[in-house]
């Protein structure tokens, strides 16, 4: 989208007609119309990045209207990535067209009250069904939107996890910019708070679920001595209040503590033989630290090293393609791998690899690959043509 808020399409590239992508300004009359002109009315599956300054329920009741028998869903972002890459304040849609996409959603109403058994269920039914309907086709994946300050997400994967069996997921934690106050999702016109879509998808292209992030865990260690795991709250690390320790470790003032030294200095925590991200979100008056996904008392926290996440990305990505060029990159990428962009000043560099790999899609408050809920990452489907197209 450019300054003046003109629609901004894909490029015109012969092959990328079967994932159709576009933006406008959030503000932009018939926002939606506009995007419908571009996209076209043959979807299976729409998805919908909305900037919390445009008014979301409006915007994804409108889109219901205008694509009836498409399966619609949408959520509020922390910025969007769109045709040239970051990019705020607009609306960024995905289209995947039904001769070579079939979708099924799953709503999780409550996340107070997750059942993973009638999940489960859901889900099996979900592959049943598109299986049916499209069975020489080959490709799965499985796609999240949860509500980015429900506190669930670690749960929720994890019965979700139980029924995936061979498909893969990735997904996203709707954003509310920097504001942390209010997030949403929707299926259709059905505004959400609380609750999640997951949509089973199935296709004829090939697609490679990913998850990436450019941090290297360092030597330096420090363990979590007290903590509220059901909010997510560090009271104390090294048996000392926690935001001056962290502080401590990084030879800074605890005073100074901002989002932007949080994504700067992230800690990760070893599972399964692998390093992931533990994101801090924000510190509270009274010293305690917030983080963006599950803690707990006595793990171990290792600070993280970044490489320089503008050659980290462009290889990543070009590993992932295989010397192939993907129809699109769908991608949910954390607000913090953002902020970290902005503070070392590589969000045009970024940028520019985003808008050469056909990635779209938004930034989030927490990103799901698989059966974890991880932070600082960036997770998504690499989608390619079909090796037969016939």
């Amino acid at each position: 989208m450019d300054r003046s808020g003109a629609l901004r399409l894909a490029p015109p590239t012969p092959g990328l007609a079967r994932v159709r992508s576009a933006e406008v300004a959030h503000d932009e009359p018939g926002a939606v119309d506009r995007l419908g002109r571009a996209l076209g009315d043959d979807l299976a599956f729409v998805a919908l990045f909305v900037s919390p300054l445009a008014d979301f329920g409006a915007v994804m009741r409108q889109a219901a209207r205008r694509w009836p028998e498409s399966v619609v869903v949408g959520c509020t972002t922390a910025g969007e990535i769109g045709a040239a890459g970051y990019a705020e304040g607009a609306i960024v849609a995905l289209g995947l067209p039904r001769r070579d996409f079939a979708a099924v959603p799953i709503v999780v109403p409550d996340l107070e009250s997750i059942d993973g058994e009638e999940l489960v269920g859901d889900m099996i039914r979900a592959r049943t069904a598109l299986i049916a309907q499209e069975p020489r086709w080959s490709s799965e994946f499985a796609f999240l939107l949860v509500d980015g300050l429900s506190i669930r997400e670690d749960e929720l994967v994890s019965a979700i996890a139980a029924g995936l069996g061979p498909v893969p997921l990735f997904g996203g934690s709707a954003g509310d910019g920097n504001r942390f106050r209010e997030t949403f999702v929707a299926l259709g016109g059905e505004v959400m708070r609380h609750a999640a879509v997951l949509c089973v998808i199935r296709t004829d292209c090939e697609v490679q679920v990913f998850s990436l992030d450019h941090l290297r865990p360092s030597e330096t260690r420090m363990v979590v001595t007290e903590a509220d795991p059901a909010r997510r709250i560090v009271r104390q690390i090294n048996a000392e209040p926690a935001a001056r320790e962290y502080a401590r470790v990084l030879g800074r003032d605890p005073e100074q503590l901002s989002a932007f030294t949080f994504a700067a200095h992230p800690v990760v925590v070893r599972f399964g033989g692998t390093h992931h991200v533990r994101a801090i979100q924000r510190v509270l008056d009274n010293g305690d630290l917030v983080f963006f996904s599950a803690i707990d008392e006595g793990l171990v926290l290792t600070l993280a090293d970044p490489e320089d996440m503008a050659q980290h990305l462009d290889r990543e990505l070009q590993r992932i393609s295989k010397g192939r060029e993907p129809e699109a990159v769908w991608a949910c990428d954390c607000i913090l791998r953002r902020l970290a962009a902005e503070q070392t000043q590589q969000t045009r560099a970024l940028s520019a690899i985003l808008a050469k790999n056909h990635v779209v899609g938004f930034s989030t408050y927490g990103e799901q690959i698989n059966g974890m809920h991880v932070n600082q990452t960036m997770t998504g489907v690499a989608i390619f043509p079909p090796r037969d197209p016939d």
